[in-house]
């Protein structure tokens, strides 16, 4: 078997960087419209390959899933010899518990649904929540491109005083990986979250005055939480002078708009997902082709993948 990979419509672009930095080609795949918008994609040959499907699952969501559904279940019946979902920014991983009855636990039935289809073993990039992993049926590589953001925050000359933000709870463990590789401190914001789009953030633990601050998390959607820790921030002292850093720059709604009011000097996300347009934003995009094509090119051999893992 070789390695082959199969681009979905999501980021070709990522997809063929990831066949570039393998040294080959993409598979062929058109993906056809029924007139009511129904899709059906045609996948080249592929029997008796090693088959890797790369699609995150960003904005439009839904209809991307049900693409990457239909990529892997056309891969598996024609005849591959085995097939990986490879979902750069995995979506609805953030729906892991049930908040009140009568919610559904949206990761794992997407987690199911892969496997369903044809998915044998799942990559992903610094998902929302470390529990993705045991919500699969099948084996998760769970990559982080930490090491990729802080090497960009590295590259940015950041003062030897600055100081490293969560942004809630959820994104210690992150902050903390950045903190190893950056040798910062770290400060953490308490935040409520009060609908899908408000935020409310009141308390910081951790010295900020007088500091410029990194904020740090796994992904950006309306901006809400970032919004809201860089207001606690400058209300305990912090410079206005702002560096933002997240894996997926989903950026959606009024997302641009509402951290372009804000005093961010730079934000620095990876092509996870297809870069927004954010004209009153300075934005940095990091490609992680390099990472994927490097974890494809290890599993393909059977070859741990540790050094590349987020960290739990």
């Amino acid at each position: 078997m070789t390695a082959r990979i199969v681009p979905g419509t999501a980021n070709r672009p990522l997809a063929g960087g990831v066949a570039a930095a393998l040294g080959t080609e993409v598979v062929p795949c058109e993906v056809k419209r029924f007139p009511d918008g129904e899709l059906r994609p045609i996948v080249g040959d592929v029997r008796g390959e090693d088959v890797y499907v790369v699609q995150p699952t960003g904005p439009a969501v839904n209809e991307h899933l049900v693409e990457l559904l239909l990529l892997l279940d056309a891969c598996r019946r024609g005849g591959a010899g085995r097939v990986t979902a490879v979902v750069p920014y995995f979506g609805y991983a953030r729906q892991d518990r049930r908040g009140r009855a009568g919610e559904a636990v949206g990761g794992r039935v997407m987690a199911d649904v892969l496997a369903t289809a044809g998915a044998q073993r799942l990559i992903v990039v610094d998902p929302h929540t470390a529990a993705l992993e045991a919500m699969c049926g099948v084996p998760a590589e769970m990559l982080t491109a930490v090491p990729v953001l802080a090497e960009a925050l590295t590259a940015m000359a950041i003062p030897d005083e600055a100081i490293l933000v969560a942004p809630d709870l959820g994104a210690v463990k992150l902050a903390e990986h950045y903190a190893a590789l950056l040798h910062q401190p770290v400060a953490v914001v308490r935040k409520t979250r009060l609908t899908g789009t408000a935020v409310q953030a009141d308390e910081i633990i951790g010295t900020v005055e007088g500091r410029p601050a990194v904020i740090v998390d796994d992904m950006i959607s309306t901006g809400g939480t970032i919004e809201a820790a860089i207001r606690v921030l400058l209300a305990h002292g912090a410079t206005p002078d702002i560096v933002v850093a997240a894996t997926h720059g989903l950026l959606v709604a009024d997302a641009a708009d509402r951290l372009g009011c804000l005093p961010i000097r730079r934000l620095i996300v990876t092509d996870t997902v297809m870069p927004i347009p954010a004209p009153d934003l300075s934005v940095q995009v990091r490609p992680v082709a390099t990472l994927l094509a490097e974890a494809i090119g290890r599993a393909h051999q059977n070859k741990p993948l540790d050094d590349l893992m987020m960290r739990t």
